[in-house]
């Protein structure tokens, strides 16, 4: 896990790992030293290798202390990168011994499963910041050359129906999740429809010739006024390239194809899209409910895994939106339902019934963030395979466009 946080690192420049091109987006280095302060912190304990590392790398633990700043994270020129993998080898060493030794106690040990699972969410940080970080620099830097196929249309568009009904969601009371995914509880879902693949850029495409960036009949209120200031016209990363659109991946500037899911909306371009396709977001008990095993659209293994284009295959960037085939004796399945992109749900990021905190400082990490966000499930081609669950909520602010977010359609059934 460790190792794979600097392989994505390894194609970037010294300067590549300092700057920070927004408050939201923390620079490369800070993600490398964050998550060794994290295993020192919370499951290591003792004299730290650098007292004031505490300081510079707590990301927004009250109960820790005092920490820099988020948006100045990028004026950190000292430590130096060498400093800091220096501090990675050897916070490394010190919990192989302590693994060895055997002297972490139950606690401890859980807190280095959480910490495995924190670095794999700022695995994804670090392609996602980057990203942003290249992507609005006037040079459009490649990070990697990528293999991109044919360009070709999307399939149509097919429907899934569910009867509803109360169905229980949140994951099991065995096995590692989040706090916020728990406790299993049950909801009433009405009579649903689902789309069987997220949107395309052709229907983007489509929307923007519509003038859809142009009415305001379209859009939620906060969301009008702030495509408005910003002058939105399109998904972020894309750019008219004489005269037609193109987009800006980790591979540098190139063509839309129209057939590849449609990524990096916010969940008011996704809601405004929505609405003029004459659809709407899901709700997160509804991707949920869809998504089980015993659905018979589900593509999720009987061992809990899940097939999908994720950050492990390569790609780095939404492969064609593909409907699936329909089984000789099923409904048609879901596709891209993990992996790909983040589906934005119409829920807000709330507390599930009884939800309880994690003791102590980690009680920090989900449960104060539950407020003016929306949730969003399945994974995208920059999460690390085997990261995401059925029950995984990840939340952003609906503005946020940076993110490797898309959306699949819903309705009333």
């Amino acid at each position: 896990m460790r190792e794979r946080t600097l392989e994505l690192c390894a194609p970037l420049s010294a300067e590549d790992h300092v700057v920070q091109p927004m408050a939201d987006a923390s620079p490369a280095k800070w993600h490398l030293a964050h998550t060794t302060w994290f295993f020192e912190a919370f499951v290591l304990g003792g004299e730290p290798f650098d007292p004031a590392f505490e300081f510079l790398f707590n990301s927004y633990y009250e109960a820790v202390g005092p920490r820099v700043e988020r948006a100045r994270r990028g004026m950190l020129t000292r430590p130096s990168l060498d400093r800091v993998r220096a501090y990675r080898a050897a916070i490394d060493r010190r919990m192989a011994r302590a693994l060895a030794d055997g002297s972490l106690d139950d606690g401890a040990r859980s807190r280095l499963e959480l910490g495995l699972h924190h670095e794999q969410q700022h695995q994804e940080l670090i392609l996602t910041d980057l990203k942003y970080l290249l992507g609005t620099q006037p040079l459009s830097p490649v990070y990697r050359e990528l293999r991109r196929g044919a360009h070709a249309a999307p399939d149509p568009l097919a429907w899934r129906t569910f009867d509803g009904g109360i169905v229980e969601i949140g994951a099991p009371g065995a096995g590692f999740a989040f706090d916020n995914e728990r406790p299993r509880h049950r909801v009433l879902i009405a009579p649903y429809r689902l789309a069987t693949r997220p949107i395309a850029n052709a229907e983007v495409l489509a929307f923007i010739a519509g003038g859809g960036y142009r009415d305001h009949r379209l859009w939620l209120s906060d969301g009008w006024q702030l495509a408005q200031t910003e002058r939105w016209g399109a998904p972020l990363y894309w750019i008219r390239q004489g005269g037609d659109h193109a987009l800006y991946d980790l591979a540098g500037v190139r063509a839309i194809d129209p057939g590849e899911t449609a990524c990096h909306l916010s969940l008011y371009e996704a809601d405004a899209i929505a609405r003029w396709l004459g659809a709407r977001l899901p709700t997160e008990a509804e991707w949920e409910h869809a998504a089980a095993p015993s659905s018979p659209g589900s593509n999720e293994a009987d061992d809990g895994n899940f097939a999908g284009n994720f950050a492990d295959a390569g790609r780095l960037h939404p492969d064609r939106a593909v409907a699936g085939a329909a089984p000789p004796s099923g409904a048609t399945p879901f596709s891209q339902l993990y992996g790909d992109v983040w589906e934005w749900t119409a829920s807000s990021y709330s507390p599930y019934p009884g939800f309880r905190p994690l003791a102590g400082a980690l009680g920090e990490y989900n449960g104060k963030f539950m407020s003016g966000q929306n949730v969003l499930r399945g994974g995208s081609c920059l999460t690390p395979a085997g990261h995401v669950r059925r029950s995984y909520r990840n939340f952003f602010p609906p503005s946020a466009r940076w993110q490797m977010t898309g959306v699949r359609l819903a309705s009333d059934a």
